[in-house]
């Protein structure tokens, strides 16, 4: 089944924001020299729409196409927007998860886009979310997408991670407890006002901490907008991307990161908002729920515990929108998109709480 659409909702692309940009000229002498296969003809660059972290772009030369990331400008966390990091995952990755996209070169140095930064091959699909519009009513095809969405994160935690280089390049041993405490400093470090009930919130994650699973390859970012979709076959997905944060750890709270943006008709106003397009509300697709009890019928785990991991995930996302606007009030981006972020990361916040 496939989706009303007409071509232009498929584009991606966008022309560089301001404060994004990168030297043309370098970047073409660099890719030419160090690919040199490439056709002899100029370098088109443009940005993808979507990501609110790290910066992405379209690079063109002829009819050869790949896909540029880099860090964001400006100061970092240290942890954070690691490309060489990135870059090694997804080489290891690719061969036995093909919905990976393949990795061609890392480049550790600034001299080029004013950051280090890696490329990758350009998949082609379109995202779901910016397709669907409120006239589409397709229960068949939302509910294979669905299920699609499960088998592919259950598929990805099947994985062997053991018989890749993953195995030296993580510690899958008290991941939980290491991101618990990770992220409950970066919120401190990114502190910018007070929200009532963190403090109780933080001591909670701490005092409750569940013994995890045993481990597997984790995304950790899985949601719509990192996930292609085929525009023959709607329902298939054809990539899926931005592996900034993924690594060897906890299957089940990969799955809670998940679920967080898996929204539904009853959730608060201010949650749908953060989503921008809350299409998971629409007939036909799992609830969180149903999303939970597939993934425990298709993984075969234990999901008992999963209030524990959905208080973390809102809790973890909620330090992402926090560093994102904190970037924004300390003026190290100038994209407008941020100057609200702060509603963003009170909604999450209050949706940790609840679950407490």
């Amino acid at each position: 089944m496939i989706l009303n659409t007409r071509e232009n909702l498929y584009s991606e692309t966008i022309p560089v924001r301001k404060g994004a940009e990168v030297d043309i000229s370098k970047l073409e002498g660099f890719l030419k020299e160090k690919i040199p296969s490439l056709p002899n003809e100029p370098l088109v660059v443009e940005q993808f729409a979507t990501g609110n972290s790290n910066l992405t772009y379209l690079v063109r030369i002829g009819e050869w196409e790949a896909v540029l990331r880099r860090a964001p400008a400006g100061p970092v966390n240290p942890k954070a927007h690691n490309m060489e990091r990135e870059f090694n995952i997804i080489k290891e990755v690719n061969p036995v998860f093909p919905m990976a996209p393949k990795p061609y070169l890392f480049y550790d140095d600034n001299s080029i886009v004013g950051a280090p930064f890696y490329v990758m091959e350009r998949r082609n699909g379109f995202l779901l979310e910016k397709v669907i519009k409120e006239s589409d009513d397709k229960p068949q095809l939302f509910q294979s997408i669905s299920q699609n969405m499960v088998e592919t994160m259950a598929s990805l935690h099947q994985i062997n991670y053991k018989d890749t280089g993953l195995v030296n390049m993580t510690r899958p041993e008290g991941f939980l407890e290491r991101q618990v405490t990770n992220w409950i400093k970066r919120y401190d470090d990114v502190k910018t006002e007070d929200y009532s009930g963190v403090e109780q919130l933080k001591a909670w994650l701490i005092k409750h901490l569940p013994t995890s699973p045993s481990p597997s390859i984790i995304h950790y970012d899985f949601h719509f907008k990192n996930v292609m979709f085929n525009k023959e076959d709607n329902s298939k997905i054809v990539g899926v991307f931005d592996w900034e944060l993924s690594t060897v750890g906890d299957p089940l709270a990969d799955l809670a990161t998940a679920i967080i943006f898996w929204l539904e008709e009853n959730d608060p106003i201010e949650l749908k908002e953060i989503s921008g397009n809350p299409i998971t509300i629409k007939p036909g697709f799992y609830s969180r729920n149903q999303f939970i009890e597939e993934y425990a019928k298709k993984s075969g785990r234990d999901v008992s515990n999963m209030n524990y991991y959905l208080t973390f995930a809102y809790f973890k996302n909620s330090v992402i929108a926090q560093q994102i606007y904190y970037r924004y009030k300390r003026g190290y981006t100038q994209d407008d998109r941020f100057i609200n972020h702060h509603r963003r990361v009170r909604a999450l916040l209050e949706m940790a709480m609840k679950q407490i």
